[in-house]
């Protein structure tokens, strides 16, 4: 076992959000392995109580230093590292003009090694412990990014991108085969060999992956459901309702279903573990389905601000009772780093929103990119699975080392907080990924 020593940031799991965070200014975390050699968090508090209960755990002592829970980034694309920052006019003209082109390279799998290593590394660069990653069409693609993110012991969940109509060609399932079993066919089987060969090998997880319902038949979202409902622990994931282009094409191709949402419930793939990100132009009617069908949603203000798709309405979604969490969405998203992602959300919380100019707080905007986004994900302990996100007895010890002196402007500002908010929010608005010092995995 090994203990830590500096102020420590976790979350009350039993309050709101806006008012969750606990902060030990001079705090003790002690870590060490469960049953299964999984490095958890033993004890966490004010360093002389639990000093006093391990009194023979060595010490590391990080003076001036905030130790926070490793960052949960719900939705993002490691293939469009290399697109990041592209110009376009809206969501489609960026798929078309520089992501589709981009995600070709990723049939060579050295380039999707050599991606799968830089994206990783950036990554946790920036604190993010447990990412929901999209890869390409190629197997190659996935088999590279889980190698990578087992070699670091990253929690990372992933799958092979199903789309067999309304892209490239050599971008549809169908490119890595001879052509002599059907394309729809051979992407589910695809899939299902990854998933055999992937989930819950040491801290990973697979995500059955429908890129959105424009580029998926109705045959390969009907056997996305069944994979779906034959591995009910897998994870689901996809995109809906960020852009009106794409909510009229998927209306146009599915005329039978209520909404573009209600088109992934007709499929049976609407359930605990699916993840949509974006859901932005939703109606109440979509939003009771959310709830109804415990399925969560990856709020992605960096991509949503850049092209110009709308405001995620958190009004509304708390009224519903639906789960949430942050995301980055890079390349559509403009930053790895948190701090920029929640800062994002913090301006999105003030516009586009049913109730006018709601202030999202700086203990509720932390919460949504850390244990918010575990629970949205199904990662908080529940059903006695494991716990990441927070810094609570049980949890996995995955957490970062924080410097909040690592500009002058940083030190300047932080320095004269005089609150808890004041302190987190600081960090928030003047922080990038030179504020995490250390990211730890458990």
């Amino acid at each position: 076992m090994k203990a830590y020593r500096a102020s420590i940031l976790r979350f009350d799991t039993d309050r709101e959000p806006r008012h969750s965070a606990i902060f030990e200014k001079d705090g003790l975390l002690v870590v060490g392995p469960d049953f299964q050699g999984t490095q958890v968090v033993q004890a966490v508090g004010p360093y002389e109580d639990v000093k006093r209960k391990f009194p023979e755990v060595p010490v590391e002592h990080l003076p001036g230093r905030i130790i926070a829970p490793g960052f949960v980034d719900l939705h993002i694309h490691y293939p469009q590292t290399n697109v990041i920052g592209s110009p376009a006019e809206g969501l489609l003209p960026w798929l078309e003009n520089y992501t589709f082109p981009e995600e070709k390279r990723f049939a060579a799998a050295e380039y999707s090694q050599q991606a799968a290593a830089f994206f990783i590394a950036e990554m946790l660069r920036n604190g993010v412990t447990t990412a929901l990653a999209f890869a390409t069409s190629h197997p190659e693609s996935v088999n590279a990014l889980f190698n990578e993110a087992l070699r670091h012991r990253l929690r990372l969940i992933t799958g092979l991108c199903l789309m067999d109509r309304h892209a490239p060609a050599d971008l549809l399932n169908r490119a890595a085969h001879d052509c002599a079993r059907d394309a729809t066919e051979q992407s589910l089987l695809d899939s299902e060999v990854l998933i055999q060969k992937w989930h819950g090998k040491g801290r990973l997880g697979y995500a059955i992956t429908p890129r959105f319902a424009p580029t998926c038949s109705p045959a390969q979202l009907s056997g996305a459901g069944e994979l779906a409902a034959k591995y009910p622990d897998v994870w689901i994931q996809s995109h809906v309702a960020e852009n009106k282009d794409e909510i009229a094409w998927a209306r146009q191709l599915f005329p039978d279903s209520r909404s573009y949402l209600s088109t992934y419930a007709d499929f049976g793939l609407m359930r605990e573990r699916a993840m949509y990100a974006h859901c932005i132009h939703f109606d109440d009617e979509d939003r009771i389905l959310m709830a109804e069908t415990k399925t969560a949603a990856a709020v992605c203000p960096t991509s949503n601000l850049f092209l110009g798709s709308g405001f995620f309405d958190y009004v509304a979604a708390d009224r519903a009772g639906f789960s949430y969490g942050l995301a980055s969405d890079v390349g559509g998203g403009t930053s790895f780093s948190p701090f920029h992602t929640m800062l994002a959300a913090y301006y999105v919380g003030r516009e586009g929103q049913t109730k006018p100019g709601l202030s999202l707080s700086p203990q509720q905007l932390w919460w949504q990119h850390t244990a918010g986004a575990a629970s949205a994900l199904g990662l908080d302990g529940r059903k006695g699975g494991p716990a990441v996100g927070n810094l609570l007895p049980g949890y996995e010890a995955d957490f970062v080392v924080l410097n909040p002196q690592a500009t002058p402007l940083l030190a300047f500002r932080t320095g004269n907080s005089n609150s808890l908010d004041e302190l987190l929010f600081a960090m928030i608005v003047l922080g990038d990924d030179r504020l995490v010092e250390k990211t730890v995995i458990s």
